[in-house]
């Protein structure tokens, strides 16, 4: 929870360790003092570390000094990411078709950035063959492994077996590529597009095109000459 500075005249303390406008230390002074001095200096006084003992405050602008907390924390939000762990569950006795599916699913987490939870689910009589479920997960990571990594080791949880894998790349740098390869399958659309269209026109203004009169063959060009012989 944060709390509001103290400014100008808010400020409770008699003395007050000042601080000048770029940082240097004026020293001890009476309230009185370093109030004068801010309003000389067309700034406020403001109390930065109001626990210490005289209380430590600062000549600065404080409108500016607001705003610019609030843009830092902002720009802060804005880059921050948080990390998603999906989950995919397998059997250890699991067929061709449905692990190579499901390892397409893995494979999609990870590139987007996310971390993927792997669970082993046994039941029945497959609970006392836990090293099934071990190679099946020892298998996926080798298969993903170009573009994850196993970040928490297999491990037997009651009926389940699980494994963490996280990805190489970071969430925010998944989202960059992501947004370029977009933009790069758009573009190639636009140009098919576009090269459709002038395909299109040419054929158009082919068949606009006025077809010649076929000149009139003479008699004897139509006529064998060893006929007419």
């Amino acid at each position: 929870m944060t709390t509001e500075l103290r400014v100008n005249d808010r400020i409770r303390a008699n003395e007050v360790r000042l601080v000048g406008p770029n940082g240097e230390q004026v020293g001890i002074v009476r309230l009185d003092d370093a109030l004068r001095l801010a309003q000389e200096s067309d700034l406020d006084l403001v109390e930065v570390a109001p626990t210490a003992r005289p209380p430590v405050c600062r000549l600065m602008d404080y409108g500016k000094f607001k705003y610019e907390t609030a843009q830092k924390a902002r720009e802060s939000r804005r880059n921050q990411t948080h990390t998603i762990i999906k989950e995919m569950k397998l059997r250890p006795k699991i067929d061709q078709h449905d692990y190579d599916t499901k390892k397409g699913h893995v494979e999609r987490f990870l590139k987007q950035g996310d971390k993927v939870k792997i669970t082993i689910m046994f039941r029945g009589r497959e609970q006392s063959r836990p090293e099934l479920g071990f190679r099946l997960l020892q298998r996926l990571a080798g298969d993903i492994e170009e573009l994850g990594f196993v970040e928490a080791s297999p491990r037997q949880d009651g009926r389940n077996m699980t494994m963490v894998v996280a990805p190489h790349k970071k969430k925010s740098e998944a989202r960059v590529e992501a947004k370029e390869a977009k933009d790069r399958l758009a573009a190639e659309r636009a140009a098919e597009r576009d090269a459709d269209r002038e395909f299109d026109k040419a054929q158009r203004d082919a068949s606009e095109q006025p077809v010649s009169a076929k000149k009139p063959r003479k008699r004897s060009e139509n006529i064998d000459p060893d006929m007419e012989a």
